[in-house]
């Protein structure tokens, strides 16, 4: 088997699911990451993610086709590295710390021949600009001649049923046609499709296409449901009735804003890259600007709805339904819940949160919150419901059945036509 022995840096939401699924396909993988805890975790067979079940773990440690370490040395057996580490967006613009940190470290211990991916979502020009000469420089290996660079951006979509690593198509877009071939065949051992593209720009920016698109189009549904809110029209009723189209037509949906790593952040690095060179992306920014602003708007319409009700949102016991960014999973990065909590908590509301998947969360002020979704007495005191998140399992029924007013940004259908709910 080529590049059988393989380096996953980053054991996250990515980074897990690449290394037990390359181990799986036979090859020997080992697992790096500098939180020592996590490293500790892994070689016990414990999973930190809901995607990898522990059993999968378990699965791969006992053939001894993956194991944990904190040591970067492990790069020097390696034919393939893959880099699958954080890229947040800080202070307007990309930060890409942790690349340039991974790959200092992956480079001073690089070998000849070997193939290093980044699966990190960031701007075009990434790979070859700044990736490849820190490789270099460190390694002192030359580029499309004693090492081999790709870019495949990774596409894994917590909680996803559906599709998982192995069903997803994986773009690949190497610095030589080398790269590309080696990084499409290495993946090849374990995703059903895999498309190899120009060279790493084109699929840096193929990333950034698909969640701009996400984001410029749930932007659209929001100020339609605010527009159809003044216009005293159903945004639901609306949108299933325009569905109908066999064609021309993709529904998304209004919510309470976006969250995750990727439809929020994405598009920001895409909207950052064209700047430098003196342009503009108005659309991205127009999108960023109206689904940033939807908590306020729900915390607006939640007051407005007290108000209806002579009561005032001071004061008012207020327990919000879901706060991880998307149904079913435990991950919090840029929920549009911790925003909403917080202006909640400045109109002087007595807030509390349900979530089963989320046990505590702690605010932008240092603020911590924990799950009250087993505390009956909470439900029964609360003046207001507001659904953040649709998680599955949850007794909606019972919760319109308690509370007198239910605002619901997801249009549950176990709340519908029930005459103390309101949607968004």
């Amino acid at each position: 088997m080529q590049d059988r022995h393989v380096v996953v840096v980053g054991q996250g939401y990515v980074g897990l699911p690449l290394a037990v699924a390359a181990a799986a396909s036979g090859r020997d993988v080992v697992g790096v990451d500098r939180d020592k805890d996590r490293v500790d975790a892994l070689n016990a067979g414990s999973s930190p993610i809901g995607d990898i079940a522990d059993a999968e773990l378990q699965a791969v440690l006992h053939d001894g086709r993956y194991r944990a370490s904190a040591d970067f040395s492990t790069v020097t057996d390696a034919d393939v590295v893959v880099l699958c580490v954080p890229t947040p967006y800080h202070n307007d613009a990309p930060d890409l710390s942790h690349i340039e940190a991974a790959a200092q470290q992956v480079g001073e211990q690089l070998t000849p021949g070997t193939l290093v991916i980044l699966e990190s979502t960031t701007y075009p020009g990434t790979t070859e600009e700044v990736l490849l000469p820190i490789l270099e420089q460190a390694s002192g290996l030359v580029g499309g001649v004693s090492l081999q660079v790709a870019f495949s951006p990774e596409r894994i979509d917590p909680g996803n049923p559906t599709y998982g690593l192995h069903n997803t198509p994986k773009i690949v877009g190497g610095v030589t046609a080398e790269a590309t071939e080696r990084a499409a065949s290495f993946y090849g051992g374990f995703v059903d499709t895999v498309i190899p593209v120009s060279g790493p720009k084109a699929a840096e920016m193929a990333k950034l296409l698909e969640n701009t698109f996400r984001h410029i189009n749930i932007a659209l549904v929001n100020e339609l449901a605010i527009l159809c809110q003044d216009l005293d029209v159903d945004v639901w009723e609306v949108i299933g009735a325009a569905a109908s189209k066999p064609f021309g037509f993709m529904a998304f949906y209004p919510g309470p804003g976006v969250g995750g790593h990727c439809i929020p952040v994405d598009p920001m690095y895409l909207s950052w890259r064209v700047k430098q060179f003196g342009g503009s992306a108005k659309f991205i920014d127009l999108a960023r600007d109206v689904n940033a602003g939807m908590p306020a708007y729900v915390v607006q319409r939640v007051q407005d709805l007290l108000n209806d009700q002579e009561r005032s949102i001071k004061g008012a016991r207020i327990l919000v339904l879901g706060v991880a960014y998307k149904p079913n999973i435990t991950d919090l990065r840029e929920s549009p819940a911790l925003p909403l909590i917080e202006l909640l908590l400045r109109k002087g509301a007595d807030v509390r949160y349900a979530d089963p998947h989320v046990p505590a969360l702690t605010l932008e002020d240092g603020a911590q919150l924990t799950d009250d979704s087993a505390d009956d007495a909470v439900l029964a005191s609360s003046d207001c419901v507001v659904v953040v998140t649709d998680h599955s399992g949850v007794d909606y029924a019972r919760i319109a059945e308690t509370v007198p007013l239910v605002f619901d940004t997801r249009n549950v259908p176990a709340l519908a036509g029930r005459p103390n709910v309101v949607r968004l």
